[in-house]
């Protein structure tokens, strides 16, 4: 659920900055615009987070996952 809630919120991000380049290339746009990426970055900072240290705390008796397939 983590990893779709990043997914999505990551796409969302991107339509958002990308319209922000292609907006200033077009008009000027209004100060609060440049404000709206803003939202999705404090969901994807956390749930980054916790998907980038999750393969280290899931399985304490396995090890790291790569040393899973080493003999």
């Amino acid at each position: 659920m983590i990893r779709i809630v990043h997914r999505w919120t990551s796409l969302l991000f991107s339509l958002i900055v990308a319209s922000i380049f292609v907006g200033m290339a077009v008009t000027t746009l209004p100060e609060w615009y440049y404000y709206l990426p803003l939202p999705p970055l404090f969901v994807l900072i956390p749930t980054g987070i916790y998907m980038f240290f999750m393969p280290y705390f899931g399985s304490q008796q396995d090890g790291l996952p790569a040393a899973k397939g080493s003999t």
